[in-house]
């Protein structure tokens, strides 16, 4: 049951799909008992839609336009009434000029005024009318709207829920921080995060990695430090340091200090000293190359042969190459694969996973059949994570500003995914 909701049996992974999970085993236990259901009426059951739900959310929203059409139609009805009325309280005005005649104009122009519209707006709208039977119409599709409705609940109790929204990535990144026990007084953190889309014909259409080192302080005898950063350049790398730190020292010097070095770093708070961007289309400078062929037999489905290749000097870990499959034509028959895949139904997805890819299996291969056509494969999605900075950068030291003595630090490195996709 739990390896089809979850992609992998890790406590992360089953708390982002525990609303799935626990209406799944309310449809196998019944009063503490087991019921007799199958994996496919579990789905049926957990995803089934309601025909009176469907006709009922059409009626509606045809009353709700019909109500808009309505409403417009009175407004400009009542725009009308308002420019007539403002016509002939001109006219009335202009017939008594003389002495003594100001109050008889007062009490002509106010005809209509603007805060009369919303009034007759709303007593022109039509009620929604009520289909017969739609009232007692099941929702059996609303198993989302229950489910915000209880976690909200479950807030305003006090409770801590995790979003089931949280992406893989906030996933990763949270593997990737140094545990607490770990952190020394000075901590830095080096975080990028790449954005890719590759041709399935070969070529890189766009590629951007984006990362900021987050300076960490806590204690505050260390608030007056500086830091110094390697940086090997051969990609052509845009640094950028904070407004508040010394930019010709980092030019020099590679070093990260405050402008004024009278003042400290700020205390218990994740500070942005220096971030990098890189932008190129230079398809040499793809950390993973992905090559997805797929091709027509004569069973009426394809063969699809796809296999990747290490570009970079990286250690990528958990690897999820996703290939998306055509609904309804069953389950893939697999061939030949380096690593491990999950099928999943639910989204027609072919996951192939590895826990690492690195220099001692830089390449690997995966075969598979399935019905549909060539196009139905793509597009072909990558995520991984990495404890090595792409663009190599490294903190080589921290020292004090007075005195210059060194200071033990920690540092994490994060590399991660933002979108990588081969289209």
């Amino acid at each position: 049951m739990i390896p089809e909701y979850c992609r992998v049996m890790e406590e992360s992974e089953i708390l982002d799909h525990s609303f799935e999970l626990i209406f799944a085993f309310d449809e196998i236990v019944a009063l503490g008992y087991r019921e007799n259901v199958n994996l496919a009426q579990i789905r049926t059951f957990t995803e089934m839609d309601s025909h009176e739900e469907k006709v009922f959310q059409a009626v509606r929203l045809t009353q709700e336009r019909e109500a808009k059409a309505e409403m417009k139609r009175k407004a400009k009805e009542l725009q009308q009434q308002r420019r007539e009325a403002e016509k002939m309280g001109r006219i009335r005005s202009s017939g008594y000029s003389g002495f003594g005649s100001s109050s008889k104009g007062s009490d002509v122009t106010p005809v209509v005024g603007d805060t009369a519209a919303p009034s007759e707006i709303a007593k022109s709208t039509p009620a929604p009318i009520k289909s017969v039977g739609s009232g007692r119409a099941m929702k059996l599709g609303s198993k989302n709207k229950d489910v915000d409705s209880f976690v909200d609940k479950l807030r305003t109790e006090g409770e801590e829920v995790i979003s089931p929204t949280k992406t893989r990535q906030s996933a990763n990144a949270a593997k990737t921080t140094t545990p607490a026990s770990n952190m020394e007084s000075v901590h830095i953190r080096l975080e990028e995060k790449i954005s890719l889309t590759a041709g399935r014909d070969g070529g890189l259409q766009s590629m951007e990695v984006i990362g900021m080192a987050l300076l960490r302080i806590s204690d505050e005898t260390y608030g007056r430090i500086k830091v110094l950063v390697n940086h090997n350049d051969t990609k052509g790398v845009q640094l950028q340091t904070h407004p508040n730190v010394d930019k010709k020292l980092f030019a020099t010097q590679s070093c990260i200090a405050m402008k004024n070095q009278a003042k400290a770093f700020p205390l218990n708070n994740d500070v942005g000293v220096l971030k990098w961007r890189l932008q190129t289309q230079d398809e040499s400078l793809m950390p993973l190359s992905i090559n997805c062929w797929p091709s027509e037999n004569n069973e009426g489905g394809c063969d699809v042969n796809i296999e990747y290749t290490l570009e970079q000097d990286l250690d990528l870990q958990d690897v999820v190459i996703s290939i998306p499959v055509a609904a309804g034509v069953g389950s893939p028959v697999i061939g030949e694969i380096d690593g491990n895949y999950h099928y999943d139904s639910r989204h027609n997805i072919l996951e192939w996973t590895l826990p690492v890819i690195d220099s001692s299996n830089k390449t690997g291969s995966l075969e598979f059949s399935i019905g549909g056509h060539p196009n139905d494969f793509f597009p072909v999605s990558v995520n991984f994570l990495s404890k090595k900075s792409f663009c190599d950068l490294q903190v080589s030291d921290v020292r004090m500003v007075d005195g210059n003595s060194g200071v033990k630090f920690s540092t994490d490195v994060a590399f991660l995914v933002e979108k990588y996709e081969i289209v």
